[in-house]
């Protein structure tokens, strides 16, 4: 029997993948809704919508109020639903997009977040992408619903369509950053 070979549990699938899963869905959805909520309703000690426009202006993302409305989005609606497990294809693969975003800002400082490298949000996209591929489990309204958000195509789906626009927008940032000429439009 393959589980006293490998010494694992023999019982069938139990509640602890499913609470796991809970845990894992509040958890990270509960912190990127906090940081969502920061940039958009300037909750937390965040700045707000005005606020993170003329941080992601310095930070090379044009135009700056609707890249901080799509980061606040991507942030506080995917961490929302992650966290109800809805939709959690598209909310995993927006929220790992978004962090994507934060994650090349980051990038120049290395690593380690202690030194301000991009290790935070790369492990926020991460688990948000591994939710949306796993999906939420049991406890979770995509279950309540009978998966009527949650098909197995919208995976890749939702997944593809999050890197390619994750890819051009941080294509686009980083042409920005290295020619700051083309980044000085005057858009808002």
């Amino acid at each position: 029997m393959t589980c006293t070979r490998f010494r694992t549990s023999c019982a069938p699938r139990s509640n602890r993948v499913d609470v796991g899963l809970l845990a894992l869905r509040l958890g990270t959805g509960g912190v990127l809704a906090a940081h969502g909520a920061q940039k958009l309703l300037g909750w937390f000690g965040g700045g707000g919508l005005s606020g993170t426009a003329a941080a992601m202006e310095s930070m090379g993302y044009s135009p700056p109020k609707a890249s901080a409305l799509a980061a606040g989005l991507g942030e506080a609606g995917g961490g929302v639903l992650l966290a109800l497990g809805l939709a959690t294809p598209v909310a995993g693969a927006a929220a790992a997009g978004t962090m994507a975003g934060a994650a090349a800002v980051h990038a120049p400082n290395g690593f380690f977040a202690m030194g301000g490298g991009y290790e935070y949000p790369a492990f926020l996209g991460f688990v948000a992408a591994g939710l949306a591929v796993t999906g939420p489990g049991r406890y979770s309204l995509d279950r309540a619903f009978a998966g009527v958000l949650d098909r197995p195509w919208m995976v890749p789906a939702a997944l593809v369509g999050a890197g390619a626009a994750a890819l051009a927008v941080v294509g686009s940032r980083n042409k920005r950053v290295a020619d700051p000429a083309e980044g000085e439009t005057g858009e808002e």
